[in-house]
């Protein structure tokens, strides 16, 4: 009999990692002004590495293999919200509120899915994330009809990233091997963007060494991000697991106005302080 998943410092530092490297790779890609090849070479990387480790590892337990299945259709619609939600809007709002969503929607479909019971502490924290979101949502002092496009589309790629999320959460705990299982994932999730790009992008887009370049490291970064993540909810609670990883957005915050010169005002940096409260009080 497996012990229950419980929360150590390791795992948070360890998740923590994740976080950064996961607003690393999402950075990457919204720099790369084609998207969809962006993106076709992250799931080229993605599928390669995938690949490669199932030789090694083979096929995770029969039970986990339709929730992996299942897995990579919802991170293929994750992918096409994330890039609609980074045509409509700048990276420092869209990717705090589309990360900042997943966790309330978690902790809820892990209480009901897999009987992860939140305290009180925890409950204070989806609420102070809840209030952080809409003030981030905000950020303007209100919702125009300019920003409403680009809240829309983060929330829903936050309901994308929650229901994998639940989806990874139940199936690696079945695969009995989570490099198998995450293996497997990354091996299905990442052809049918490039197919798509592959249809619809001149050979001269993938000539591009830049692109490629950067589509190549994003990819192993999204791979070694989330094969943290798998691993970790193997470890401990879902919910825990979803919000210690979206301190990520923290990150975020950081790589826009650093690295992508985009303006950080003072409402955002509220809002963005708010949001990490919240996650580090449901990762208590």
């Amino acid at each position: 009999m497996s012990p229950e998943p419980h929360l150590t410092a390791a795992i948070v530092a360890v998740v923590i990692g994740a976080g950064a490297l996961h607003a690393c790779w999402n950075a990457i890609a919204k720099q790369v002004q084609d998207r969809l090849m962006a993106f076709a070479w992250i799931g080229i990387t993605a599928a390669l590495a995938g690949g490669l480790v199932l030789l090694i590892t083979g096929l995770p337990a029969r039970p986990a293999v339709a929730f992996a299945v299942s897995s990579a259709v919802i991170h293929v619609a994750y992918d096409l919200a994330l890039m609609n939600s980074y045509r409509l809007g700048p990276f420092n709002q869209a990717y705090p509120i589309a990360r900042g969503t997943a966790p309330l929607v978690v902790a809820v479909g892990a209480y009901f899915l897999a009987g992860e019971h939140l305290g009180t502490v925890a409950l204070i924290g989806i609420t102070t994330l809840a209030a952080g979101l809409m003030s981030l949502a905000l950020s303007a002092g209100r919702l125009t009809r300019q920003g409403a496009p680009v809240v829309g589309a983060a929330i829903l790629t936050g309901l994308t990233i929650a229901s994998y999320t639940l989806v990874d959460g139940l199936g690696v705990r079945r695969s009995a091997d989570p490099v198998a299982y995450a293996a497997l994932l990354f091996a299905l999730q990442g052809p049918p963007l490039a197919i798509v790009a592959a249809f619809r992008r001149p050979m001269a887009a993938w000539r591009d060494r830049a692109v490629t370049e950067r589509g190549v490291a994003a990819g192993l970064l999204c791979v070694a991000a989330y094969g943290i993540v798998l691993w970790a909810q193997t470890k401990a609670p879902l919910a825990e697991v979803a919000a210690i990883r979206e301190t990520s957005v923290v990150f975020a915050a950081l790589i826009g106005l650093a690295a992508l010169g985009e303006e950080f005002g003072k409402r955002r940096i509220a809002a963005a302080v708010v949001i990490a409260t919240g996650i580090v009080l449901i990762g208590l």
